[in-house]
């Protein structure tokens, strides 16, 4: 008997690797082909930029604004495939960010090519999104069995906000992915404190503290939940067994510090306080565009920083743009200066698959009811309090409020904690006559077809991932009365022009006016801007053809063109918004639609 049940804990252990290595195969297809058919969006050619003169240029000033590690990664494909790069526009200050004009630079020295070269980029950032799909279900695995892993590694995998950021070289993925893996060897340390567990969870850590700044939001947070998760044995612990956790705490957090100065090429590594100068009121205690340094007459001025100077600048930039934003936020039509708080749960409401949020909530009444397996609350208090933190961090940043995509890291802790709904209640269906209680299989079917209906809303929509809404609110032709930006309109659909301008048939003009970061010019695109939109208030004055126009134009974002030649042009006339009276032809992804002038 028990020969029998090893050999079918062993098949049924093989079959959810193979179903686990279908998934990865399924979710890096579609990555891949995400990646091909989506033109530069606006953050990206800065950070391929900014990664290629990494390596060419020696240092890490360009993009400070965020680590390095991911568009290095980004960027050896593109120098191994031969790409033209151009740094006139290149030039240091604190208060400066050119990486932007330089990335502009990059388009205009490769043209057409840059298409092919952000493919490959993109291709080579595909690796991150596997090792958030196997934490994923590693996690899930330990706490709540292999069924509940798969689970966990499908949502990754299928998720639309997911396979939309997986798929471009910005840091939101690949942090998510880095910022659960040390989570995770964190937990592992947790339950088993050996110093083997310590060193590889600092050097995870370390790695995903070189993707995105976010995550320096772990270094506080961890000490804290080290003594939270020890208090209940606090009576079976001497003081050896602080000490020595202690001291694996502080080795930990060292090694990751060390990690990132690594990542830098100890870049500017120990210079002191006193030598920088700062552009943030954080870091000035002056006004707004009063560089200074607040700390330089003081004691801490003549200590040391143990991060590579780059990255402490970077911190002081990201901090200055916010301070000094200017652009208005938008939310469910309207256009605000400030944030608002409750932004982030507002855009998860309406851009998470409904499946998914009913999964969330199915387990929380199936905590409440009993129905689920009870776990140590400890175990699940790490898995989720780095989820409500990162959120209530992100919220509280209210100067302005633009992209969900800043509270990416919190999705995978969910998708492993509501993975018990099918995974642990799956393994647990049975009949206990003694207690005369009847477990159905009516609450993993309920999740199994919330399961699949959250992977066909996604899949209906894919490749067009990004502009992904839920059926709240119409799917993505209604998201643009909500949000705007990286939700919806970030750049990403110019390739579908371009197509559609080498097949059509007519001869009619064309006219674009796209909210990207690319000139269409300088990759083959041949169209017009509506340059009479400038002068004139009424859609009746415009000249005949085709229109394209970006949702953002739609809802009332200032038109700015880059199609003059080299020549920019701007306006604050909102005229596209009368576009919304007319019913489109179609759209091209979801983030152009076009229309039809007839005189």
């Amino acid at each position: 008997m028990d020969v029998r049940l090893e050999r079918g804990a062993k098949w049924r252990d093989s079959r959810i690797v193979l179903l686990l290595s279908a998934v990865l195969a399924i979710h890096t297809g579609l990555l891949a082909y995400s990646a091909y058919v989506h033109s530069p969006t606006h953050n990206e050619p800065a950070h391929l930029a900014a990664g290629v003169s990494h390596w060419e240029l020696g240092h890490f000033d360009l993009y400070k604004v965020n680590p390095p590690l991911v568009r290095q990664i980004a960027a050896l494909p593109v120098m191994a495939a031969g790409a033209r790069t151009e740094w006139n526009d290149y030039f240091e200050g604190a208060a400066t960010r050119p990486e932007f004009a330089i990335g502009d630079g990059l388009i205009a020295a490769n043209g057409e090519r840059s298409f092919f070269l952000f493919t490959i980029a993109r291709w080579a950032c595909i690796p991150f999104s596997w090792l958030g799909s196997i934490v994923c279900f590693l996690w899930a695995r330990d706490l709540y069995g292999p069924r509940a892993g798969l689970v966990a590694a499908v949502l990754w995998c299928f998720e639309p906000n997911i396979l939309a950021h997986a798929a471009l070289i910005t840091p939101d993925a690949p942090a998510t992915a880095l910022g659960l893996a040390a989570c995770y060897t964190f937990w592992r340390w947790l339950r088993r404190p050996t110093w083997s567990q310590t060193l590889l969870t600092g050097v995870v850590l370390g790695v995903a503290e070189l993707s995105k700044t976010t995550l320096l939001i772990f270094y506080p947070l961890w000490p804290l939940l080290w003594i939270v998760y020890r208090l209940p044995d606090r009576a079976t612990m001497c003081l050896r067994d602080w000490t020595r956790e202690g001291l694996m705490l502080i080795t930990r957090l060292g090694l990751a510090v060390y990690v990132v100065n690594c990542g830098y090429g100890f870049e500017g590594s120990l210079t002191r306080l006193a030598e920088f100068r700062f552009e943030s009121r954080m870091f000035t205690g002056k006004m707004p565009g009063e560089p200074g340094n607040r700390f330089a007459d003081s004691w801490l001025g003549s200590l040391p920083v143990p991060v590579p100077r780059n990255y402490l600048l970077g911190i002081d930039a990201q901090k200055r743009d916010f301070e000094n934003y200017r652009k208005a936020s938008y939310l469910h039509g309207t256009w605000s200066p400030t944030g608002w708080w409750y932004y982030y749960f507002y855009a998860m409401a309406i851009k998470v698959p409904v499946g998914v949020l009913c999964l969330v909530l199915a387990t929380i009444l199936g905590k409440l009811a009993g129905q689920l397996p009870s776990k140590r609350l400890r175990d699940e208090a790490i898995l989720l309090f780095p989820a409500i933190v990162i959120l209530t961090f992100v919220s509280s940043q209210t100067g302005f409020s633009e992209h969900m995509r800043y509270v990416l890291p919190i999705f995978p802790f969910f998708f492993i904690w509501i993975s018990q709904c099918l995974g642990s209640s799956m393994q647990s269906e049975q009949i206990e006559l003694d207690r005369g209680v009847c477990r159905t299989r009516a609450m993993p079917l309920a999740a199994a077809g919330l399961l699949i209906w959250a992977i066909g809303s996604s899949l209906c929509v894919y490749p067009h991932s990004l502009s992904y809404f839920n059926e709240l609110v119409g799917g993505p032709r209604g998201g643009h009365a909500h949000l705007l930006d990286s939700n919806l309109d970030w750049g990403q659909d110019l390739k579908y022009v371009k197509w559609w301008l080498e097949t059509r048939l007519d001869d009619e003009p064309v006219f674009l006016a796209f909210n990207g970061p690319i000139d269409p010019i300088r990759v083959g695109i041949e169209v017009e801007p509506p340059a009479s939109v400038a002068d004139e208030l009424s859609l009746q004055n415009l000249p005949p053809g085709w229109y394209a126009i970006s949702v953002s134009y739609l809802r009332g974002v200032p038109w700015w063109s880059r199609l003059h030649k080299g020549q920019d042009v701007a306006t604050e006339l909102r005229v596209f918004t009368g576009f919304l009276n007319q019913k489109p032809i179609g759209t091209f992804g979801y983030s152009i639609y076009l229309y039809k002038i007839h005189r």
